[in-house]
């Protein structure tokens, strides 16, 4: 018998060297939405992207890459 599960979505910030992993505040929320409500938070996800979602150990986990301060 097979058994559907969703994953838990993982949100990877990368401050100042460090990992920083944030969790889903709301599961039905948008990617985007995330993005939108750590902002207030960390003001640096105001110019972020979001690179394509990775699954590792039962978990998809989406990497919040700053744009700020790169040319291009």
């Amino acid at each position: 018998m097979l058994l559907a599960t969703q994953l838990e979505r993982v949100f990877i910030l990368r401050d100042k060297g460090q990992d920083i992993r944030l969790t889903d505040p709301e599961p039905r929320w948008s990617v985007e939405a995330v993005l939108n409500f750590y902002a207030n938070t960390y003001p640096i996800l105001t110019t972020a992207k979001v690179s394509a979602p990775i699954i590792r150990d039962d978990r998809i986990e989406y990497k919040l890459e700053s744009v700020m301060g790169t040319k291009g």
